[in-house]
């Protein structure tokens, strides 16, 4: 079975050089606004009413966009169009300037719902590719980011998410990453079932990081050549990070070295990892040859969170989890409690008797 078959089992307006002018739409929301290469993205943004579709032609974008409105779609020719960084400084409190390619803003209290961003390719921005805080219902779908300083996509403060079949890479940090929120702490976030389902993650320290959330479904992805592959990320916090599930993915060879942070040691060849998470179900999924000798090493450990915070009624159960060093299944969190380990094909646990 090849890693795609496995990762994916179950699983008009026209904006013309000197300005923007109307064609007579198909109804009243559902108009389409056409950007060319040179114009402005912003503009089309900006005239989009709710139910409206932005389409970028192919071609290479040196700009930023923010999007505010409501059930907007944005969507490009696949990997034919492009953005990137605009040169020069860009505008004081833009999206450009906090170093991002698409900004979806919605506000406390006040979500923007229903944005989709589709079909296209980001690159080379100094934080993310495509950046949302305070979304609900937002799809990122079919979106590559590579080769941005910190994440390819990112969430914060956001429900019911769909990051589905995009291509995260070369990333600085995590190709995908959920979090509860990354300027203050707090307990984690009910996501409400946001969705990581049927992405390629290659080349970044962490394939997806899952941080301070609650039930949200990682399933269906193919994660290699990063130095981790999936993190599950909880604290002291209230509520604590948890009930998610992990099912489905392909979790292979997650083998470069990733020097320490702040709040981590050094990173190599970790398939997936909880830490401090309670309630979390890793079943059905491929791990293989992920070997290193950092503290996270294995194919799926069990580790304490960074402030030393035991995970607790964690199941890993039914996966196929091989050739992974230090060992293919570890419990590291010798304080946590209830968590479970069942009916797993594996060689070597730590300690022994898991497999």
């Amino acid at each position: 079975m090849t890693k795609r078959q496995f990762a994916l089992a179950g699983c008009a307006v026209v904006l013309a050089a000197s300005g923007i002018g109307a064609a007579a739409p198909a109804s009243s929301h559902d108009t389409t606004l056409h950007v060319l290469p040179g114009q402005s993205i912003q503009k089309a943004v900006d005239a989009a009413r709710p139910g409206d579709t932005v389409r970028l032609a192919p071609g290479t974008y040196r700009q930023s966009v923010r999007i505010t409105t409501p059930d907007v779609t944005l969507r490009g020719a696949g990997s034919r169009t492009v953005i990137r960084p605009a040169a020069g400084t860009p505008a004081k409190d833009s999206c450009a300037a906090a170093g991002n390619g698409i900004c979806v803003q919605g506000e406390r209290g006040a979500p923007v719902e229903g944005v989709r961003v589709q079909s296209l390719r980001l690159e080379g921005f100094t934080r993310s590719g495509v950046w949302a805080a305070w979304t609900d219902r937002l799809t990122v779908r079919r979106v590559t980011s590579v080769d941005n300083g910190t994440w390819g996509i990112a969430q914060e403060r956001s429900t019911r998410s769909l990051l589905v079949r995009n291509t995260v890479r070369g990333n600085g940090d995590a190709g995908i990453f959920v979090a509860n929120t990354v300027s203050e702490e707090a307990g984690a976030t009910d996501t409400r079932g946001t969705r990581i389902s049927g992405n390629d993650m290659s080349g970044n320290r962490i394939g997806a990081t899952v941080r301070r959330v609650r039930n949200l479904v990682v399933e269906n992805n193919a994660v290699t050549g990063n130095c981790a592959g999936l993190f599950l990320v909880g604290d002291e916090s209230r509520p604590r990070a948890g009930a998610l599930t992990v099912r489905h993915n392909w979790v292979v060879a997650n083998n470069r070295s990733c020097p320490a942070t702040a709040r981590l040691p050094r990173i190599q060849g970790a398939g997936i990892v909880l830490t401090g998470t309670e309630d979390t179900l890793v079943e059905s999924n491929r791990v293989s040859d992920n070997v290193g000798d950092s503290p996270f090493s294995g194919g799926i450990v069990l580790y304490k969170s960074v402030v030393g915070v035991p995970g607790t009624d964690n199941v890993v159960r039914d996966n196929l989890v091989l050739r992974n060093g230090k060992a293919d299944l570890a419990n590291r969190d010798t304080t946590g409690t209830g968590n479970r380990f069942d009916a797993n094909v594996c060689g070597v646990s730590e300690p022994a008797g898991l497999c």
